[in-house]
């Protein structure tokens, strides 16, 4: 159950990496968009998660678990690395 717990998590973590490609793709768009965005790829990273873990709850606790470290590292980096240096 480890191991599938781990590929889950890797593979949320991807789907993560594309919402913030396409939350920066879609700068422009308004507040709401984004929900709808957000919660288009988490029920994605959800459904992966549950199509690996099979699992209700443990589901829940690694796409909250992952969500809650992939935000974490997000906001460090915003912090270390101003975005004036990609433009």
């Amino acid at each position: 159950m480890a191991i599938k717990t781990y590929v889950a998590v890797i593979l949320q973590f991807i789907i993560w990496s594309g919402f913030t490609l396409a939350q920066w793709l879609s700068g422009g768009d308004h507040f709401f968009s984004k929900v709808i965005l957000f919660a288009v790829f988490f029920y994605l990273a959800f459904l992966l998660a549950r199509k690996i873990v099979k699992s209700n709850r443990i589901t829940l606790l690694v796409t909250m678990m992952s969500l809650c470290v992939y935000g974490a590292v997000h906001m460090l980096l915003q912090l270390l690395v101003p975005e004036r240096l990609f433009f």
